[in-house]
């Protein structure tokens, strides 16, 4: 019977799927484990059920040992996987795609009416006990009909924060390294543009790239210094896809107007700057906080689990490293 070792607490209707195909090896905590924790959980696993907070590296997979055939990643997200140490090993690896767009764009919406209305601010002022009375200049915001949405990278989730921006009445832009789909780009009469002319004419950016070398600190002092002093950013994608201490210093010398957080550089961890200023809203990486969403992502893991153990293709697989 193959043995499966799932990292983190999920929902049992996967659970149930595991325990169908072989024996099962369980973590009994939602966060990441301690290191020398996680090792002897997977020790002699055939397949491993990881999520973001896992290091999958030589060590881990030394630790799994010659028997392991595949990690399924609890994410869209493979950063956390080192691809190329994997594909030595013959390990394969697989990822959550699809189940997760629409509650990640919500989300993004969320984080973008939040940073543009000053929500936070306001929420943050009730509760406060400060006394207030409404006036005509009273904690003013910026509307979004006929404003440009800039999307950087419209895949998926940001084709899905697009659509639901046009509802809002915004017009769309966006920067890919290749073509956007056609279709989608013709019924959101979307713009392509160079990421600089982007960051330039945007209302609002968001980002929804993957984190890899390239696109590291994709938005840092100098790209926030192309923005409209009246941009908002929102960032649901990867933390270090933004330089923070670069987007604090804009938002503290009003470079950019506000800004919206769903994921950190350093995450658990938030730039101290960015808990002290008022202009930006910060939510503790909820893009697929949703019970239907997390449930699905977990049974979509399960079942890349049961058919690597099966030797069947593999539902949803990451694409080892060319070269």
């Amino acid at each position: 019977m193959p043995l499966f070792a799932v990292t983190t607490r999920l929902p049992d209707s996967a659970l149930e799927m595991l325990r169908a195909a072989g024996d099962l090896r369980a973590a009994d905590a939602s966060g990441p484990l301690p290191r020398g924790e996680l090792l002897a959980l997977v020790a002699g696993a055939d397949i491993v059920l990881a999520q973001l907070g896992d290091r999958v590296d030589e060590e881990f997979l030394e630790a799994a040992g010659p028997g392991l055939r595949c990690v399924c990643n609890v994410a869209v997200g493979y950063d956390n996987v080192d691809l190329a140490a994997a594909a030595r090993g013959g390990v394969a690896v697989t990822n959550t795609p699809g189940v997760l767009d629409d509650a990640t764009a919500d989300i993004a919406l969320a984080l973008i009416l939040a940073a543009t209305r000053r929500l936070g601010e306001g929420e943050r002022l009730i509760r406060s006990g400060t006394p207030w009375r409404w006036r005509m200049d009273f904690m003013l915001g910026r509307g979004l009909r006929e404003k440009l949405l800039g999307v950087v990278g419209m895949g998926a989730i940001g084709g899905r924060v697009a659509e639901r921006a046009r509802a809002f009445g915004m017009r769309v832009a966006y920067h890919n390294r290749g073509q956007a789909p056609a279709e989608l780009v013709a019924r959101l009469e979307a713009e392509r543009l160079e990421l600089d002319e982007l960051l330039a004419r945007a209302d609002v950016l968001t980002l929804h790239t993957p984190l890899s070398d390239q696109t590291r600190h994709l938005v840092g002092a100098r790209e926030l210094a192309l923005m409209k002093p009246t941009a908002t950013l929102v960032n649901t994608a990867r933390g270090p896809v933004v330089d923070e201490a670069a987007l604090a210093a804009a938002l503290r010398e009003g470079e950019i107007a506000a800004a919206g957080l769903d994921v950190f550089e350093h995450e658990p961890e938030v730039h101290p700057e960015l808990l002290e200023l008022e202009n930006v809203v910060l939510v503790p990486h909820l893009g697929s906080a949703t019970v239907e969403t997390r449930t699905a992502m977990a049974e979509l893991a399960a079942r890349n689990a049961v058919a690597a153990a099966r030797g069947e293709p593999l539902p949803t697989p990451v694409a080892p490293p060319q070269g």
